[in-house]
């Protein structure tokens, strides 16, 4: 089933293109990659997806059907990047006011809070206040006020930001954890590595434009080049290659980029047949950040696109 499907977004403020004319589609149980430089367009997607604001052109179904942000509100936690927490409301007071705007009655918004409280080891908060909280205790809380009335689609936006390497592990065992249980999530954010780790499928923009989307391996296999490591021990032959070049070489590991016409089998038995002591060989795959910063630049020579934007 599809839980989330845009088809030909568009959003203009005056001349500047914040979305124009996206689509695409998020499977239900999916963790997709909403991606992009800041400035790209992420955020006006996300406040059209949540009824913040609406498309100038275009439409949006749920769970296959027209949204309706009235009803389909309450299937959906967003946290955006910016805080959105009142700074003086106590912290326990706060969590049970979000709850309740989801729809939760206020003994089952005290259950889950309580229980979410003690999942984060933030029983002590309950009397504090938002501005007293660091960066990271902030952050905490914004994420359990978002998943507290257990949404249908979980929308975060930089959600490990501002955390040490404990609680950005602890948020990332609880998405993984949630998308287990049947959430669909999807992550926004400009911190590709990230989005490697977590995600099956991605849409990348840039400038207001989908420049690419679909099944993340898929993505990185149509966009090697060939290009190999081969680790060796002892002393590494010299001898000109009739199969690849040498791409660079860094202690015991040699890259290197196969030519058209040979194969990786070629390689190996090329190496061998110089008494190569070899140890492992392994296919060098594109990380996301050098596949969109070579979109990107290539998009800066295309006249179509240059002039859209």
């Amino acid at each position: 089933m599809t839980q989330l499907e845009l088809q030909h977004l568009k959003k203009y403020y005056a001349a500047h293109k914040a979305v124009d004319d996206i689509s695409f589609s998020i499977a239900q149980g999916d963790i997709f990659g909403l991606l992009g430089p800041n400035g790209a367009g992420k955020t006006t997607l996300i406040r059209m997806i949540t009824g913040i604001i609406f498309p100038d052109n275009g439409s949006i179904l749920f769970r296959e059907k027209p949204f309706d942000p009235r009803n389909d509100i309450f299937n959906i936690g967003y946290m955006p990047e910016e805080r959105g927490l009142y700074k003086k409301m106590k912290i326990g007071e706060q969590a049970l006011y979000l709850a309740m705007l989801k729809g939760l009655s206020r003994s089952d918004a005290m259950k889950r809070v309580k229980m979410w409280f003690e999942k984060f080891e933030m029983q002590n908060w309950w009397n504090k206040k938002t501005e007293d909280l660091s960066k990271g205790m902030s952050q905490k809380l914004q994420f359990v006020t978002t998943v507290l009335h257990e949404p249908e689609l979980l929308i975060l936006d930089e959600p490990f930001s501002g955390l040490d390497p404990v609680n950005s592990n602890l948020i990332k065992e609880e998405i993984l954890r949630l998308n287990k249980a049947g959430t669909t999530i999807i992550f926004s954010t400009h911190r590709m590595e990230q989005v490697e780790e977590l995600c099956q499928r991605i849409v990348l923009v840039n400038k207001g434009k989908k420049i690419l989307d679909g099944d993340l391996s898929q993505i990185k296999n149509d966009f090697k080049e060939h290009i190999f490591n081969i680790g060796f021990d002892g002393p590494l032959p010299q001898f000109e290659s009739q199969t690849s070049t040498i791409y660079r070489q860094k202690d015991q590991i040699v890259t290197v980029k196969i030519g058209n016409n040979a194969t990786p089998s070629d390689v190996l038995k090329e190496y061998l047949a110089y008494n190569t002591h070899i140890t492992s060989f392994n296919e060098v795959l594109p990380t996301l950040n050098e596949i969109f910063i070579r979109l990107v630049e290539e998009l800066k020579t295309t006249p179509a696109f240059s002039d859209a934007i």
